[in-house]
């Protein structure tokens, strides 16, 4: 379905995306959920964005291609040689900060900032630390999620946690949310 589709990309897209394979890294968002991101950047002009996980930059491409100039985003990944890929191709966007980190101690670390936009990418965000990420974002904010379908890489026991996680957020009382069976599972949240 994807071919079907004519996307414009971001400008460097396919240099990350060659990149990316011959890295070995398999757990880049797909070009729908990466597509949906960057409309959703749209929404938020003048935005503090926050993505947990970079992995090699491919969404963070596309959201920063959504941003306006006004915007800033943090992407946050653990392991420095897929965020050196990042590096080596969004360096020359001022408005994104490269951050080498565990998910969990950037969270504890950062906990008094409030963003306008935040993808959670890695299980930081996700399955670990929900509250923690969700109390970053400001009133009217969207979270953003994909990977809610099953997925040819998930672990064993993965499916459960994916059930509890939309359990959890559905429960919450200050989030507006939306599951799309669409792509690889994605759920948009809105801060109340």
């Amino acid at each position: 379905m994807t071919e079907e589709i004519n996307q414009a990309l971001p400008k460097a897209y396919n240099e990350i995306m060659e990149a990316t394979a011959a890295s070995g890294f398999t757990m880049a968002s797909d070009v729908l959920t990466c597509s949906l991101l960057r409309t959703l950047a749209a929404l938020k002009p003048g935005g503090k964005f926050l993505e947990l996980g970079t992995g090699t930059g491919l969404s963070a491409s596309w959201i920063l291609d959504g941003m306006d100039a006004q915007s800033s985003l943090v992407s946050v990944d653990n392991d420095p040689a897929f965020l050196q890929i990042a590096e080596q191709f969004l360096r020359g966007d001022q408005r994104l900060q490269l951050v080498t980190s565990d998910g969990g101690e950037w969270v504890t670390t950062n906990s008094g900032q409030k963003f306008d936009y935040i993808f959670a990418d890695t299980w930081h965000g996700k399955y670990l630390m929900l509250d923690e990420v969700l109390n970053m974002l400001s009133p009217g904010a969207l979270y953003i999620i994909d990977d809610m379908l099953p997925q040819p890489n998930w672990p064993e026991g993965h499916a459960e946690k994916a059930t509890l996680l939309i359990k959890q957020l559905d429960d919450r009382k200050d989030l507006t949310l939306t599951k799309q069976v669409w792509a690889t599972g994605i759920i948009i949240a809105v801060k109340k």
